[in-house]
């Protein structure tokens, strides 16, 4: 007699395996699309603090790197930065969204992005076959600072400059840099910079084919207690009009003018996607209908 049990497991192993060539058969031609494209990602948010979808990550960009894109990380790291404040006794302090840093919170940020949290994504990267190599923004004046512009928040900078021929023999060996936001000025005083700020800028020096920012939202709502009014697809024009009518605003509001800023300067697309689903970043870049806001130049 046959087990109707086992038919039932029968029958679920084969629809999951088809479900999977039906995946891959969506992604051939994306795959087609991006071999030798460079693809920047900011790496943070909840997709940095749990296990489980750090290691989605890794598997995500080793993937991409396997299949011949050029994908390039860059990271904060502000969770553990403030565990670090903590344990040496100083109080974090943030203004207006930015960590107001003075020189000894200066000393905690880049002993941690540079030395901590760089290297286990490296590690992380490295452990699935790909060939990640950690930078920060100093490493071969990469990332050049200026001071931010109100100087209110102490070593807190900007991006005055991208050096993208750093990177250029890396991506032609098929290494996957992984690039801290830290960076220092010409005369060499370290700065902390808003990651989402240097991946931009980074992408647009590099021309990338797509800016990719993780983050802990669906991507951009028109109404923000409502996650079904997720924009997929918003052309440059009224991204700067979201911003004007307060419709994008707060936090949201840096990270579309980074994608703004990057459109501008030529590349593709940016995207902002939502981080804390795991395996987010294929599902954006590898199937129809994508996961998160694409920002386009025109509609």
């Amino acid at each position: 007699m046959i087990n109707p049990q086992l038919n039932k497991s029968e029958t679920k192993k084969s629809e999951d395996e088809s479900l999977r060539v039906s995946v891959l058969s969506e992604a051939l031609p994306y795959i087609q699309r991006f071999i030798g494209r460079r693809i920047v990602v900011k790496y943070g948010g909840a997709a940095m603090a749990h296990k489980e979808l750090q290691e989605a990550v890794f598997r995500d960009i080793a993937l991409l790197s396997s299949v011949g894109v050029q994908p390039v990380v860059v990271h904060g790291g502000g969770p553990e930065i403030n565990q670090w404040l903590k344990r040496l006794g100083i109080t974090p302090e943030f203004r207006e969204g930015l960590r107001v840093t003075d020189e000894k919170t200066m000393d905690v940020v880049e002993m941690v992005l540079d030395g901590r949290v760089n290297k286990q994504i490296v590690n992380g990267i490295n452990k699935l076959g790909a060939q990640a190599i950690g930078l920060s923004g100093m490493d071969g004046g990469l990332v050049r600072a200026r001071p931010w512009a109100n100087g209110s928040h102490g070593l807190v900078g900007d991006v005055a400059s991208v050096n993208p021929d750093v990177l250029e023999p890396l991506l032609s060996k098929g290494y996957v840099p992984v690039i801290s936001s830290v960076a220092a000025t010409i005369d060499g005083t370290s700065y902390n910079i808003n990651a989402d700020t240097v991946a931009g800028e980074l992408a647009a020096a590099l021309q990338a084919e797509k800016l990719i920012l993780l983050t802990d939202t669906p991507g951009i709502l028109r109404n923000k207690e409502d996650s079904s009014s997720l924009i997929r697809k918003l052309p440059l024009s009224e991204a700067r009009q979201l911003i004007k009518e307060g419709i994008v605003d707060g936090g949201m509001t840096p990270k579309t003018n980074c994608c703004i800023r990057a459109l501008a300067q030529g590349v593709a697309a940016a995207h902002i996607i939502d981080g804390r689903i795991s395996h987010s970043l294929l599902l954006e870049v590898f199937t129809d209908s994508g996961i998160g806001t694409m920002v386009v130049a025109r509609g």
